[in-house]
């Protein structure tokens, strides 16, 4: 047993930490609750978002890592890559949040927790 703690409550505090704060974070698809990944879309300004994941670096430890495409008001790309991501892997989840400083808000929650 790792003692990591299941991704359905990483999710569900990462979601009432940012809607707590002001911000709207919302489900755009469910995983497995144990272990999937966690896939997020970060609204940082209208029309402009960023996709990151949640990944393990060498030492184990839970990061944050950009993913998807690299021009970030390319909204329809965005969209494309994280369908494909799900086709390949039914597990993950996705994320979106908007709030000011949503990586921190991610980072602080899902890979410190």
């Amino acid at each position: 047993m790792t003692g990591a703690l299941p991704t359905g409550i990483l999710v569900s505090a990462l979601l009432k930490r940012v809607n707590d704060a002001g911000g709207m974070g919302m489900v755009r698809a469910r995983g497995d609750a144990e272990s999937g990944a966690i896939l997020l879309i970060l609204n940082e300004a209208p029309g402009v978002s960023r996709v990151m994941e949640r990944a393990l670096d060498p030492m184990g430890k839970p990061m944050l890592i950009s993913a998807g495409p690299s021009d970030p008001q390319d909204i329809a790309a965005r969209e494309v890559y994280w369908r494909k991501r799900r086709e390949r892997d039914p597990d993950v989840w996705v994320i979106e949040l908007d709030i000011a400083s949503a990586e921190r808000f991610a980072a602080e929650t899902i890979c410190d927790g």
